[in-house]
């Protein structure tokens, strides 16, 4: 009997069977994640304004997480601003000590604001992403720096060239004595450069911010000059910030009258140093070919004329002597501008050795008698040949200011058959326990013929610089009791405000110069 097929409900049931015999009623539980042992951290580390831009700043630690790929050291990346950070895997829910350290361009360690090394820190992650962020007070060796440390932080102007080099230039040895590249800056953090210097507490500071040269020193906001930035050290770190609004354009060389230059001038003593003169020739000099004039010799020559070469500005001896000739007020003269020695300065300046101002090598100072020399057998002669000039000693003078002033005053009394008529401005007198008081009081005699400009702002005092009024009156005493006369052969000024700056003393050297040249018709 042939089989029957299945029926179609029979056929249904079957395939349903089968269905269900391949569900699971029941799915599995699914597996939970592993825990994770290991957590994304994120280190952000702010850091003092002075720290190098370039500066290679790694993280040091007990875990493999801070060995980074070298295994020297985690190193951070900088971000920007005072910035850096790193990432890095580090095991949660234990302990770990890391410190950060300054590999290049110095090797630094963090210190705290006191100048100890800072202890190496502690971290505890817990979650899978964290973040750590800290601050570094300042850097410095491992024995730590708790001595006077002094830091300059210059911001300057966006309009910097990337390139550029930027410098302090100032009135201290470690600031160039005013060479306009006294001391380099680096780049540092946060767009700004920067440098560290040592002073002894209690100095006094001069400074502006160049870019190399006086042709691109810090202006106002508005192109002005501005007057020296000062600060006075103390005996712990500091930081002095400086904010630059704008770098002035090299200047015109705006010279008034007929002015010559005689390029190093040299000496035949070998321990003198060459140098250049500066020459102010007066408005009628070249038309009348038969006169012959006065000669007034002032030393820092670089300052008085030319602002190419001025180091804080010019006295505008040009301008102003053209103007007081052209209108009368001052005889028609020669104007000879001296250019200092530079760093020997102070040497050929002062009369005796001091010691006490190692900041200037006074104790290789009292070379005036030599300078002296050079002016009076070597630069004079030259002058009355090359110039029209009116060689005798009743027509000639001497002038200067600060150490440029106490110079004037030795070097007239020293030698009156060739200087008579004196600019003493701001003398320091303090030099040598006040050697020049001495001599004054030790004179025979009064020399004759001999005409003092002496004068002295009531605000030129400072550590560095103590030329001082009572000291500018004990000199006026002094030189009282030896015969000149007030307001005749001698003229004492207190300048109420004045300080101690090439600023002051060419407000000034107008009145100086109508003393002692007065026009002739208002001569004494």
């Amino acid at each position: 009997m042939k089989p029957q097929p299945p029926s179609r409900f029979t056929f249904l049931l079957l395939l349903a069977l089968t269905a269900l015999a391949g569900c699971d009623p029941k799915p599995p539980t699914p597996t939970p994640p592993a825990e994770q042992t290991h957590s994304d951290v994120q280190f952000d580390v702010t850091v003092p304004p002075e720290t190098p831009v370039d500066a290679v700043l790694v993280l040091k630690g007990t875990d493999p997480g801070f060995s980074g790929p070298s295994g020297k050291g985690l190193e951070l990346v900088f971000q920007g601003g005072t910035t850096f950070s790193v990432k890095t895997k580090l095991p949660k829910d234990t302990a770990l000590t890391y410190s950060i350290q300054m590999t290049s361009p110095d090797a630094h360690v963090a210190l705290d604001a006191a100048g100890v090394a800072v202890p190496a820190r502690t971290v505890t992650v817990h979650e899978n992403e964290e973040k750590v962020e800290f601050t570094v007070e300042r850097w410095g060796p491992e024995s730590g720096s708790t001595g006077p440390r002094t830091v300059f932080i210059v911001a300057v102007p966006d309009a910097t060239p990337p390139d550029a080099t930027i410098w302090l230039a100032g009135n201290q040895p470690e600031l160039g004595e005013w060479n306009p590249s006294g001391v380099r800056l680096y780049k540092a953090v946060n767009s700004s450069y920067a440098t560290a210097l040592t002073f002894a507490p209690g100095t006094s500071l001069e400074f502006k911010a160049t870019r190399g040269s006086w042709d691109y020193v810090e202006k106002s906001a508005l192109g002005e000059d501005i007057d020296n930035r000062t600060y006075t050290t103390g005996d712990s770190f500091e930081r002095v910030s400086v904010t630059v609004a704008m770098w002035g354009e090299p200047p015109t060389p705006v010279l008034t009258g007929h002015i010559e230059y005689l390029r190093d001038v040299p000496s035949t003593h070998a321990a003198q140093e060459k140098r250049d003169v500066i020459v102010w020739l007066p408005p009628d000099y070249r038309d009348n070919s038969d006169r012959h004039y006065p000669v007034l010799y002032m030393h820092d020559g670089q300052n008085l004329m030319d602002a190419t070469t001025a180091f804080a500005g010019e006295w505008g001896v040009d301008e102003t002597a053209q103007e007081l000739v052209i209108s009368g007020k001052v005889e028609p003269l020669i104007i000879v501008g001296v250019y200092n020695a530079g760093a020997k300065r102070a040497h050929e300046y002062t009369q005796v050795p001091d010691p006490k101002y190692p900041k200037v090598d006074g104790a290789n100072g009292g070379k005036a008698d030599a300078y002296g020399r050079f002016l009076i057998e070597e630069l004079k002669p030259l002058i009355d040949e090359k110039y029209r000039t009116k060689k005798e000693a009743q027509y000639t003078g001497l002038a200067g200011s600060s150490l440029g002033g106490l110079v004037s005053l030795y070097l007239g009394l020293q030698n009156p058959g060739t200087f008579t008529r004196l600019g003493v401005l701001s003398p320091s007198v303090f030099w040598g326990e006040k050697d020049i008081l001495s001599r004054v009081n030790a004179l025979s005699a009064k020399p004759e013929q001999v005409r003092i400009w002496l004068d002295m702002g009531t605000e030129e005092a400072s550590p560095d610089s103590p030329e001082t009024v009572a000291d500018a009156q004990a000199l006026r005493d002094a030189l009282v009791n030896k015969g000149w006369v007030l307001d005749n052969d001698l003229k004492y000024t207190e300048v109420q405000g004045g300080k101690h700056n090439e600023k002051a003393w060419a407000a000034r050297f107008g009145e100086v110069l109508q003393y002692l040249y007065p026009a002739p018709s208002s001569a004494p």
